[in-house]
């Protein structure tokens, strides 16, 4: 068994709590490689911000676990190299098994996330119980989740949101003994968040998409005042993005997110945790088809992963300062 804590990284706990306080959410980075990583670091160093590396299980399957955890390792030691110490924390996106929430601690995990939400309401207490005793020994923070979110990431696919009870919450994080808790408020997974009739056009025929439940979200606060909250699928899908994957090549259709104002003002309540995977994914093909497209002859990826590397290193400095607040606060 490998500690987390042998390998320089930290749980959430403290700067939860710190980002409730401090009205901000922690960035919370899903990557698969090596340009990932860099960028996320060199992001957060640069704007001095604590950061959340996020894994699926997608993600452990395709890079390979053992060398996930020592990328993790690398990632703490590149940012002392960097110039600035930020806390990175390990993190397992979506874990649907107590196996698979064991194994990620076992192997350096300091936070996992273990998503019963596709079980009765019973069901997943039981479940995610197991897993916080478990976590709990080795001083690992678990993640709950309540409410359901459409759309597909990796391995979760949900054709409809159900919205989180906020009458439930008491009652499961009691039961449970979660240290945070994922609700469901009308983010989704995906570059395709909404249909086009869920959404309204403006004057640039551009989609605008409904807005988020903020209601549930501060009834939520009401039940549980200061307690940890994550906000799944909080991708913004910018729309340059998209323009020019589509002018190059690709055939993405109707992608819309969820507006950066309204994760802003997500992130000065109790959610302390915003995920963003499919905006790292957008900025990093539209890179990639642009030099592919404009320079046929080019085969070195070092000449198109560097500028996909670079894309997504000004995006996530951008999430940090203007979106998530968490610049700073490192």
């Amino acid at each position: 068994m490998t500690s987390y804590k042998e390998l320089g990284l930290v749980n959430s706990r403290e700067i939860f709590k710190k980002a409730v306080a401090g009205g901000y959410a922690i960035p919370a980075y899903n990557f698969n490689n090596m340009e990932q990583l860099q960028a996320i670091i060199q992001a957060c160093v640069e704007t001095k911000s604590p950061v959340i590396l996020q894994v699926s299980a997608g993600a452990r399957k395709y890079a390979n676990s053992t060398m996930l955890r020592y990328m993790a390792q690398g990632a703490v030691e590149y940012a002392k190299e960097l110039g600035y110490s930020v806390p990175v924390v390990l993190h397992l996106d979506h874990g649907d098994s107590f196996e698979l929430c064991k194994d990620c601690i076992d192997s350096g995990f300091s936070s996992v996330m273990i998503d019963g939400s596709h079980h009765s309401f019973d069901d997943n207490i039981a479940l995610t119980k197991k897993v916080v005793e478990y976590a709990h020994a080795h001083d690992v923070t678990v993640e709950g989740e309540l409410g359901v979110l459409a759309g597909i990431e990796d391995d979760v696919v949900a054709e409809k949101s159900t919205y989180t009870k906020p009458e439930e919450v008491i009652e499961f994080v009691e039961r449970t003994g979660v240290d945070s808790l994922a609700i469901s408020i009308g983010t989704s997974h995906g570059a395709n968040k909404f249909t086009p009739d869920q959404c309204t056009r403006n004057a640039d025929g551009v989609l605008v998409p409904p807005p988020l439940r903020f209601d549930i979200l501060e009834e939520i606060e009401k039940q549980l005042p200061g307690f940890p909250i994550v906000l799944h699928g909080s991708s913004s899908v910018p729309s340059d993005q998209v323009e020019i994957i589509n002018k190059y090549g690709g055939a993405i259709k109707d992608a819309v997110g969820i507006p950066e104002e309204q994760l802003r003002k997500a992130a000065k309540s109790a959610v302390c945790k915003i995920n963003i995977d499919s905006d790292g994914r957008l900025a990093m093909t539209a890179a990639v088809r642009e030099v592919l497209a404009t320079k046929p002859a080019e085969f070195d990826p070092r000449k198109y992963l560097g500028p996909a590397r670079d894309s997504l290193k000004e995006l996530y400095k951008h999430k940090n300062e203007v979106v998530l607040g968490s610049a700073g606060h490192a």
